[in-house]
């Protein structure tokens, strides 16, 4: 990235895995088409229905009609849909199309000690308030504070992970508050979790959103820890796999 040296951001060698158990009650399904931001129609046993798209992004290259998808069946009264989508198959592997679950898997490793670089804090509070903005982790122990805000990824491009994939108010005043988190005098971190196994590099979308590389720019230089995550997604479970390199977007992509 210009204006910064790579070193500055953090990659993991090696930890153990931590994995979200998506259960045993996923059914196939279909996509035809997304109606809105939280609304997509799917095939179910021959029936078209609706079901909750618990993300945010555009996910173009995920959302293909004609593609298969497991969905979950949620019950709620005051639900206007009937199921979860959960996973997409891209032929040659599955996505996890959920933004909740990168939250839930830093969580997860965090509070088990398998993310090694945030050991030795034991008190672990989940959607913590910071100034204007809600963070989704804070460590305390010894070592003081941590705050940690973990990103969902799942566009891929030439096997990098490209965050975001339509531009996002919301991610940057994140990075922002991050860097307030450094001169508050704590310790902050963005995790950015690709939510699929075919990344082997990560990097800002700067053609999407180049306000949100800015801000991570910044935030890094202030003393932001940045890392970047590929999954393993099964129709059990979705689990971190390996660390993956944060590049410059044009070093990363080129001019694809």
């Amino acid at each position: 990235m210009p204006g910064i040296k790579l070193d500055c951001y953090h990659n993991v060698a090696w930890f153990r895995r931590p994995n979200l158990d998506l259960g045993d009650d996923l059914v196939e399904g279909i996509f035809l088409e997304r109606v809105n931001r939280f609304l997509a129609m799917v095939e179910v046993d021959g029936k078209k229905v609706g079901v909750h798209v618990a993300n945010s992004g555009r996910m173009k290259e995920l959302f293909v009609p004609g593609w298969r998808v497991l969905v979950r069946p949620v019950a709620g009264e005051h639900r206007k849909t009937k199921f979860d989508l959960v996973l997409v198959d891209m032929g040659t592997a599955l996505a996890s199309a959920d933004s909740r679950a990168p939250n839930a898997l830093v969580a997860e490793g965090v509070e088990t000690g398998h993310l090694s670089q945030f050991a030795d804090y034991p008190d672990v509070r989940r959607e913590v308030t910071f100034g204007d903005s809600r963070l989704d982790l804070m460590l305390e122990g010894p070592k003081g504070r941590c705050y940690i805000e973990a990103k969902s990824v799942t566009l891929v491009k030439n096997g990098v992970g490209l965050f975001p994939d339509a531009p996002t108010v919301r991610g940057s005043k994140h990075l922002r508050t991050l860097e307030t988190v450094i001169e508050a005098g704590h310790r902050a971190a963005v995790i950015f979790v690709v939510q699929r196994p075919d990344a082997s590099a990560f990097a800002t979308s700067d053609p999407s959103d180049p306000v949100l590389t800015a801000a991570l720019i910044s935030a890094v230089a202030a003393g932001v820890e940045a890392y970047a995550y590929n999954c393993v997604v099964t129709e059990r479970e979705i689990r971190l796999d390996q660390s993956l390199p944060i590049r410059p977007y044009v070093e990363a992509v080129g001019n694809a």
